[in-house]
């Protein structure tokens, strides 16, 4: 009976594998809720896909967001959202940018066909009730299509 639980035990344990990271597909619904001198309200949805076979909750999502290297705002989402298998799913987000920080490099950002955004913080994600917090890091450069 020892060495069957035994057999067990390393069966399960050797059977979890590390969850793989969510992978970043688009960003969609990009829109300006209000304009202003030093503040500005925006609104997206980012689209991922969970390549995990089984399923994740996710808590809580807290990042700052720079454009070509420069601090615009601060992102945090507070809701349970749960993610399925090998889907795709919709982050809503909603941020206050700083436009003087987002000035600085408005030339260079407005005249070229892409810009380096980058989302460094945390996320609070699990299954079964227990959570854990995971640092990211994401950086790729954005396409702007203004007209």
């Amino acid at each position: 009976m020892k060495y069957i639980f035994c057999a067990a035990l390393l069966l399960f344990i050797f059977s979890c594998k590390k969850p793989q990271s969510f992978e970043y597909r688009e960003m969609r619904d990009f829109k300006v809720d209000s304009i202003g001198f030093e503040h500005s309200n925006i609104s997206m949805s980012i689209v991922y896909f969970n390549p995990n076979n089984f399923g994740v909750s996710l808590k809580k999502v807290d990042c700052d967001i720079f454009v070509e290297h420069n601090y615009v705002g601060h992102f945090n989402l507070d809701t349970l959202m749960r993610i399925t298998k090998r889907s795709e799913f919709a982050l809503p987000a909603k941020m206050r940018v700083n436009m003087k920080n987002l000035f600085k490099n408005a030339l260079t950002t407005v005249f070229a066909s892409d810009f380096l955004v980058e989302a460094k913080g945390t996320v609070k994600a699990g299954r079964g009730g227990i959570y854990i917090t995971v640092p990211f890091n994401y950086s790729a450069r954005q396409k702007l299509k203004l007209f």
